[in-house]
């Protein structure tokens, strides 16, 4: 037996290309992502993507379309990142945040309720990072003595980005966890998705589906100009586009054409996270598109042996 396993990558705003190259796979298959995959997996924005497209409604069924978290990001993007000149230039370098919490918090309120991990639709698997114990956490949704956290708070812990967001406080376990965005460890969670899934499905081959939010070709190399806190902001992004190449390679190796990945350069768009121009969010949407187009092979060769 094959099982389905889907990942998707961090990239706060970016998260609406993903949204879109899902939605193109969900319009072709004509089945919900939740139907498709056994397992799913996201980091930050990605945590958010994968856990509202298996969110179940009041009936059993997704509540929430590709496009839905396609519109998402359209009406929510410049809410959840909006602040005061003032906080963002001033007092992040004090509090260590140039977002209010309360926004994202709002936002992800309003999505997934107080709806838990245990009642997704597939399993779901979202990376966090604990930096109260020095280590990477998991929010695993068929875990007995997990599966009971809300998704928001998993999912606000998961995208909680330092420097962007303040971390999430959650005691789990009997341990107080100060949990921040887990694209400082695993940017592209596809290995993380893959030894869940050889846990999970011992017996069963493995297809694994890895979506991109899009390269960054901006280089650091004037860095003698930044300054000690100029540095923080280009070694986070380092930080997180680090792992993409590493997990490729040894994803390439480990499981060959079964592992399928989707992600290109970006051309038009900023590869900012928290870049919410209403221009640079129509460029994300052009990139998606292209992304889809310049993959169409691989698109229709994955949807046909889904179908």
């Amino acid at each position: 037996m094959v099982k389905y396993i889907l990942s998707v990558d961090g990239g706060g705003i970016r998260g609406i290309i993903p949204a879109i190259i899902l939605a193109e796979i969900e319009q072709r298959t004509r089945k919900p992502i939740a139907e498709i995959f056994d397992l799913v997996t996201g980091t930050s924005t990605g945590g958010i993507v994968v856990a509202g497209l298996c969110k179940k409604d009041e009936q059993g069924n997704p509540q929430y379309s590709a496009n839905d978290l396609v519109e998402l990001y359209q009406k929510y993007g410049a809410y959840i990142f909006k602040s005061s000149f003032l906080r963002r230039s001033i007092f992040s370098w004090l509090n260590c945040a140039q977002y209010p919490h309360k926004n994202i918090e709002f936002v992800l309120d309003k999505y997934f309720g107080e709806d838990i991990l245990k009642n997704t639709l597939s399993k779901v698997l979202i990376t966090s990072y604990d930096i109260n114990n020095n280590y990477p956490f998991f929010f695993k949704s068929w875990r007995e003595d997990r599966n009971f956290i809300r998704l928001k708070d998993a999912l606000r812990a998961a995208t909680a980005a330092p420097t962007y967001f303040i971390p999430k406080h959650l005691k789990i376990d009997q341990i107080d966890r100060v949990l921040v965005d887990g694209g400082v460890f695993a940017n592209n969670p596809a290995a993380c998705a893959y030894a869940s899934g050889k846990r999970l499905f011992p017996n069963d081959d493995i297809v694994l589906l890895s979506i991109g939010t899009g390269r960054r070709d901006r280089s650091i190399a004037n860095s003698r100009r930044f300054g000690k806190i100029g540095w923080i902001k280009p070694l986070l992004n380092v930080m997180f586009a680090s792992s993409l190449d590493a997990v490729n390679y040894q994803l390439n190796q480990v499981i060959d054409d079964k592992y399928i990945r989707i992600q290109s350069q970006l051309k038009v768009a900023s590869t900012e996270m928290d870049n919410i121009t209403l221009k640079n969010i129509k460029s994300l949407q052009q990139e998606a598109k292209a992304m889809v187009e310049g993959n169409q092979k691989v698109i229709d060769k994955f949807c046909d042996i889904v179908s």
